[in-house]
């Protein structure tokens, strides 16, 4: 990526944030995070208390992309076809004839909000799985593109949990971020007290459109990674594997299921978004290391032992970042674990 294009998206990068922080204060790790996405494609789960402006980061990040925008509030009545539509029967008006025509559902959109989407029976969720990895909607046996870009941005309330579905790990999967959406600190929510009990309307501008969000994705592409933070990469996720050769003790003590190949995949584009950003011309260990946690944290699954001891997915990845040597993890994968 040139010079030009690489100022050119963190201006883009600074001007989005702007616009996001007339709504929202402070989360400037979870904005991140969400743009990240953004360029590189990807979908995001948000987890976190509620009153936390997760709804209203979304909507805001929506109209600062200048991008049609849909919520879904996801109840356990929710049926697939109220998220993909369906095939209705109409009538001709001259003729009289009877002919199925589709009728999209709040899907066919830019932005698709899945607002507390472990509220719905895990056959709903699925309607989300074709979406999110193909970009289309299959009713009837024909096929629907969606627009492009295409985001979904779900939201999940990780301490009410009777009568929710635990979202599958196959669907997990399928986000590339699981972002930890935090309490305030006590400035910043000094400041929300200030701005959401007064009279004043805060109006977002439009920052970028679809076709210039895909000319930055094209670019976060052409961002270079070194055969070293491939690597690296390889090692990190190949290490969360219980049946690995490489897996050190306590991923076997704690560790039920680790990461699959998509993980490496998200981390190395995530890695080449955040170079981009941060003005370098490739990606590196570094990088790879400042998204490893919402990339890792839900494709790690823990055993009942971890749980026990109160061991997370968090835990187990900052134990990987310092017991993983970079400058050993070479070859096909295998990593260089400094302790087992």
């Amino acid at each position: 990526m040139s010079e030009a294009a690489l100022e050119r998206l963190r201006a883009t990068h600074k001007r989005l944030k702007d616009e996001l922080h007339k709504t929202i204060v402070g989360q400037d790790e979870v904005i991140d995070q969400l743009l990240l996405a953004v360029l590189t494609r990807g979908h995001c789960l948000l987890v976190g208390v509620p009153g936390l402006a997760k709804t209203l980061l979304i909507s805001s990040l929506a109209r600062a992309l200048d991008l049609s925008f849909n919520r879904i509030q996801f109840t356990p009545d929710l049926m697939p076809a109220d998220i993909t539509g369906t095939d209705l029967l109409h009538v001709e008006a001259g003729s009289g004839d009877r002919v199925f025509r589709f009728a999209p559902g709040p899907i066919f959109a830019n932005v698709v909000l899945a607002d507390e989407i472990n509220r719905t029976p895990p056959k709903t969720q699925a309607a989300l799985l074709e979406s999110m990895m193909e970009g289309q909607v299959t009713v009837g046996g024909r096929r629907h593109p969606l627009p492009n870009p295409f985001f979904v941005l779900a939201t999940q309330n990780p301490i009410e949990q009777e009568g929710t579905y635990p979202l599958p790990e196959a669907q997990l999967d399928r986000f590339m971020f699981m972002v930890d959406v935090r309490y305030p600190s006590l400035d910043e929510e000094r400041e929300i007290l200030r701005r959401t009990t007064g009279g004043t309307q805060t109006e977002i501008q439009k920052v970028l459109g679809a076709e210039e969000i895909l000319e930055a994705q094209r670019a976060v592409r052409s961002v270079p990674v070194a055969d070293t933070v491939l690597d690296y990469v390889l090692a990190m996720t190949r290490t969360t594997r219980v049946n690995s050769a490489g897996a050190p003790n306590f991923i076997r003590q704690w560790v039920t299921w680790g990461a699959g190949p998509r993980a490496s995949q998200f981390l190395v584009l995530a890695a080449k978004a955040s170079a981009a950003l941060a003005g370098r011309s490739h990606a590196s260990v570094e990088d790879v290391k400042a998204v490893i946690h919402p990339v890792l944290r839900h494709r790690i699954v823990t055993n009942f032992s971890a749980n026990a001891e109160g061991i997370t997915s968090d835990v187990i990845v900052d134990r990987l970042l310092s017991e993983v040597d970079p400058t050993k993890a070479v070859g096909a994968g295998l990593p260089g674990v400094t302790s087992r």
